[in-house]
């Protein structure tokens, strides 16, 4: 089993920055990937970003694509995500996520490990 920790949420104003970290332990040699989804009240879980641990490629929804990054840190089996120039529709829990195989990256339910969730709040 693989256990996923997040933190860094919180209220900001839009066009502020948040920084959400997720930090992983237990049997981590066997995830390929990790990433995040996010949900907002009355809406289906959505695929944010995800990065494969050993190459590094990153993937992204549309929506963030140049204002979020995800990166990664091996060595603390840690992975981040850099949110810039949030805007009040990137209101949701932020969930951290790991899988085992790299097919569907962007499938919720094709994700072996959740994280709690951590909420992020982008006031307008």
């Amino acid at each position: 089993q693989v256990q996923l920790v997040e933190s860094g949420g919180g209220l900001v104003q839009a066009g502020g920055s948040l920084r959400l970290s997720c930090a992983a332990s237990g049997r981590t040699f066997s995830v390929y990937a990790m990433g995040w989804f996010r949900q907002a009240p009355g809406k289906e879980r959505e695929f944010v970003a995800s990065v494969s641990l050993r190459v590094g490629n990153t993937y992204y929804t549309d929506s963030v694509k140049g204002r979020f990054t995800i990166s990664r840190d091996n060595a603390k089996n840690s992975v981040y995500l850099q949110m810039n120039s949030l805007k009040p529709e990137d209101t949701a829990v932020y969930y951290c996520v790991g899988k085992t195989n790299p097919q569907r990256l962007w499938r919720a339910d094709d994700y072996d490990y959740w994280g709690q969730g951590t909420q992020v709040t982008v006031s307008s």
